[in-house]
């Protein structure tokens, strides 16, 4: 081997170990680099527990002492409501034993505090009961064949004709319609859309009706207004559905609210409109009973007092739609000796011209009346307004 091969030998060796060393060298300084890291997260951490540690601990303590605290204090609470309950008791042992003793012998009463009193809606006939026929004092014509004239303030019937035989009450029946619907209504400014079912029903059933149009949306103040002003089928479904989801669940509230009436045995409804079914009945004083109730309720009388109404503007009515009560419109041109306030007709074939109406005369004597099966629309207002005339100065 010569003397150049052995020097390159040498370096090359030489080289290899720097380079090894300088391996070794770095991996060493990685290694410095990863325990110095190390021990700066581990004072770091050792800072912040220094730090807060005596505040966690006071933290912890509080909560012990509180929610220890809070238990005693339920323990002592409870302890002291049982005490209390079993005092009450006995003071309320001894009251009754007291109460006992002064009341024996005497009748005992009901103790109605804090239950709902429900007025009782009835009116009786006396001895001065005006019985009706052809003609009345005045010897004008009675045209309608069955009636009733009741005082409010008495409760008292004050002329009747077949007052107790069934009619069909044709659309007197959206008084009951409207009062179920105001019990049950929250909302007035609430919305209701109309429905081509609702439409085509009052087409098919030859109704009378508000005017509103299918997919219109309406308020629900509109639809009380419509169902009595024009007395509008399409107002008045719409109302049930809004309520209960569908006419006949509706009526089934319409029948629970003649039972609470007292009026259940003689008066049932089939529908929300009025239209004629042999299951469909009434008597006009039940009506009356009804009236009177309907008054008793602020919504009610607003809307049934209301002489004309215009609906709030839709896309299918931008002007709304302007509703009239005729019935209180053409009564107040007559001589009635009374201001009648609010009204509600009615008239199907087989019940003729009827309606429903409350009035007051100067003194503030409240009454309501009720006629049936007058030949025309204008001798049924002919009728009820000298029936008024008759007793407004009693």
């Amino acid at each position: 081997m010569n003397v150049e091969s052995t020097e390159l030998e040498e370096n090359l060796q030489a080289e290899s170990s720097q380079s090894e060393e300088e391996t070794a060298r770095e991996r060493h300084r990685q290694r410095i680099e990863e325990m110095r890291r190390s021990k700066e997260k581990q004072m770091m951490r050792r800072k912040y527990i220094k730090k807060y540690a005596p505040v966690g601990a006071g933290l912890l303590a509080a909560l012990i002492l509180v929610f220890t605290g809070a238990g005693l204090l339920h323990s002592h609470s409870k302890e002291k409501k049982e005490a209390q309950i079993k005092e009450r008791d006995v003071s309320t042992a001894e009251s009754l034993e007291v109460q006992d003793k002064d009341q024996e012998g005497q009748p005992q009463e009901k103790d109605t505090e804090g239950e709902e009193s429900s007025k009782s809606y009835q009116a009786q006939t006396t001895a001065d009961t005006l019985q009706i026929g052809d003609t009345l004092q005045s010897g004008d014509v009675f045209y309608s064949q069955y009636a009733v004239l009741v005082d409010l303030e008495d409760s008292r019937i004050l002329a009747q004709k077949n007052a107790d035989t069934r009619i069909n009450p044709a659309s007197m029946t959206k008084i009951l319609t409207v009062l179920v619907a105001a019990e049950h209504i929250q909302n007035l400014d609430d919305t209701f859309t109309m429905t081509r079912d609702i439409t085509d029903y009052c087409y098919i059933n030859d109704c009378s009706y508000a005017g509103f149009e299918k997919e219109e949306v309406i308020s629900i103040r509109d639809l009380f207004y419509g169902a009595i002003l024009p007395s509008g089928a399409d107002a008045a479904v719409a109302l049930a559905v809004y309520v209960s989801g569908s006419q006949e669940a509706f009526v089934e509230l319409m029948n629970e609210k003649l039972a609470e009436l007292g009026l259940g045995e003689t008066t049932h409804f089939t529908n929300c409109v009025g239209i004629y079914g042999e299951d469909h009945y009434s008597t006009v004083y039940d009506m009356a009973m009804i009236m009177e109730a309907a008054m008793d309720n602020e919504l009610c009388r607003t809307v049934m007092s209301a002489h004309t109404y215009t609906t709030s503007k839709t896309e299918q009515h931008p002007e709304g739609i302007t509703l009239s009560n005729w019935f209180l419109r053409r009564i107040e041109d007559r001589d009635s000796g009374s201001e009648v306030i609010c009204g509600k007709t009615g008239y199907v074939t087989q019940s003729g011209s009827c309606a429903a109406s409350y009035a007051a005369n100067e003194g503030g004597k409240e009454y309501i009346c009720v006629t049936a099966n007058a030949n025309s629309g204008n001798r049924c207002i002919a009728d009820q307004a000298r029936l008024y005339k008759q007793f407004s100065a009693a």
